[in-house]
């Protein structure tokens, strides 16, 4: 096989703290849509250019399930970002760190900084684990804008991201109108399908049946935390086989087999208790593997539960949830995402027109599959 088939949107990332982030905290408590408080909260995030005079030049960046605050090097010897492979962010690139000034924070219930399962409990100074409260995809943009309230900054040029991120992206339209000037949807949808749903449940199945999970309780106390972050105590294999059932709807029936059909019994020789075969096995294996090395299962259960209660509606529900927007709007969907499929996109572009809202909408032709927003 091919080493480039390894070298795909999940780059290799080191498990430790990132080596660019910032963090706050905030003593102010942060109140859930479910009504439980979080009574401290640490947000880390990663700025690349200059806020300029006016701070009329910052945009947002929200990051997918598995993504943080490293959305791209910040120098030639730093480690790859989320979004390099495209690439996106950067001089002289699309998002122009030359221009603008970016801000891409880590997510309330993620474990690279900010709050969440991984993390102290300052009410016992464990980690929340299992006892982490439910999240939302608003809970998430709530601390997004306490960051931006920290950091002085009144309005977005814009916010943009893909998938989960663009979930992020529709609420802050939606929430904070005032506070967006424009935004920039990716390979994203107002609600997940079912079987986008299905997908979510058996991943969360795999984890929570898997015994060295302990039911949440599976962190290295004793060694005690970093930056606030309790590392974890044992790999839970149950995360690695949810990121392989994941990873496969991220790409299309065409990507599978541009990357395996034509050397599928030639796999890649890799230090794995999982299969690995044929060419397809060795690449879930080291997906999965990667993985558990740098997520923790907690946050994957807590975040993915945040992706399926999302649900800003359909039809007219959809275009009077969108009403409060008065931003430009720019969507785009890629032609073999099957997972966020054009059509979802769609919904939010006709719900916006039916409210005379200012959008333009671009379907990518790509056979990359859901990944396409990435690569």
């Amino acid at each position: 096989m091919s080493e480039d088939i390894f070298d795909s949107s999940d780059s290799v990332r080191s498990a430790g703290p990132l080596k660019h982030a910032q963090y706050v905290t905030f003593d102010e408590p942060l109140v859930l849509d479910s009504g439980a408080r979080l009574e401290q909260v640490q947000v880390a995030y990663e700025t690349y250019g200059q806020l300029n005079a006016a701070k009329d030049n910052a945009v947002l960046i929200c990051h997918a399930l598995s993504g943080d605050s490293h959305v791209t090097r910040h120098d030639e010897d730093d480690e790859p970002g989320w979004w390099d492979s495209a690439p996106v962010v950067g001089p002289a690139l699309p998002i122009d760190t030359n221009k603008y000034f970016v801000i891409c924070p880590n997510i309330l219930g993620g474990c690279r900084g900010t709050t969440g399962p991984n993390c102290v409990n300052p009410a016992t100074g464990r980690p929340y684990g299992p006892e982490f409260p439910e999240i939302t995809i608003a809970d998430m943009v709530e601390l997004q804008r306490m960051l931006l309230d920290h950091l002085g900054i009144d309005k977005l040029l814009t916010v943009t991201g893909g998938s989960m991120g663009g979930m992020q992206v529709l609420q802050w339209a939606r929430t904070y109108p005032d506070r967006v000037r424009s935004v920039i949807p990716i390979a994203t949808t107002p609600h997940l399908s079912s079987q986008a749903m299905a997908f979510d449940v058996i991943g969360r199945n795999a984890i929570g049946h898997d015994p060295r999970y302990r039911s949440g309780a599976h962190y290295d106390e004793q060694a005690g935390a970093t930056n606030g972050m309790f590392a974890m105590k044992v790999n839970v294999a149950g995360l690695a086989i949810a990121r392989m059932i994941g990873h496969i709807t991220y790409l299309s029936r065409e990507a599978m087999e541009d990357k395996f059909d034509h050397d599928r019994n030639e796999p890649r020789d890799i230090d794995s208790a999982f299969e690995k075969d044929t060419s397809v096995a060795s690449y879930l294996a080291y997906r999965g593997q990667q993985f558990v090395e740098i997520f923790d299962a907690n946050s994957y259960v807590a975040i993915t539960r945040a992706m399926d209660s999302f649900n800003l509606g359909e039809g007219d529900a959809l275009a009077e949830a969108l009403a409060p927007a008065t931003c430009r709007w720019l969507i785009v969907s890629f032609t073999s995402d099957w997972l966020f499929p054009p059509d979802q996109s769609e919904e939010v572009v006709d719900a916006l027109l039916a409210r005379d809202k200012l959008v333009s909408y671009c379907n990518v032709a790509s056979d990359c599959g859901h990944d396409a927003f990435l690569l």
